[in-house]
C-alpha cells in the first residue's frame, strides 16, 4: 500500500511540474527570421504566432512572391525553435524521467 501512495504522490507532482511547463511554453517567445532579418516572426513556445515584422525595404508590389516565401521560411524557422524550447521545458518537467519517442504532452 506504501508504494501505491507513493507512486500517486510521484504521479501528482509530475502533473504539477507539466502544468507548470504549459505555462512556462505559453509565456516563452521565439522569434524566426529570413531574408537576413528582413523579415521576423514571433511565436510563442507553444506555436501561437504573436508577431510578424516587415523590414520596410521589401513592401514592393512587384516582390509579392519573394515576400510569401520569406515569410513562410522565418515561421519555419520560429517553428523549429519553438520545437526546441517544448524539448527543453519538458525534459525539465518530466525531471529527467526518459519519455518515449514521440511522445508529447497535450497542450
Amino acid at each position: 500500500m506504501k508504494d501505491l501512495m507513493g507512486l500517486m504522490k510521484q504521479a501528482q507532482e509530475l502533473q504539477k511540474r507539466m502544468q507548470e511547463a504549459q505555462e512556462q511554453l505559453e509565456a516563452e517567445e521565439v522569434t524566426g527570421e529570413s531574408g537576413a532579418g528582413l523579415v521576423r516572426v514571433t511565436l510563442s513556445a507553444k506555436g501561437e504566432m504573436k508577431q510578424i515584422e516587415l523590414d520596410p525595404s521589401i513592401l514592393v508590389a512587384s516582390e509579392k512572391e519573394v515576400i510569401e516565401d520569406l515569410i513562410m521560411a522565418a515561421h519555419n524557422d520560429a517553428k523549429r525553435k519553438t520545437e526546441e524550447v517544448q524539448a527543453r521545458v519538458m525534459k525539465d518537467a518530466a525531471g529527467g524521467m526518459p519519455l518515449p519517442p514521440g511522445f508529447s504532452f497535450p497542450g
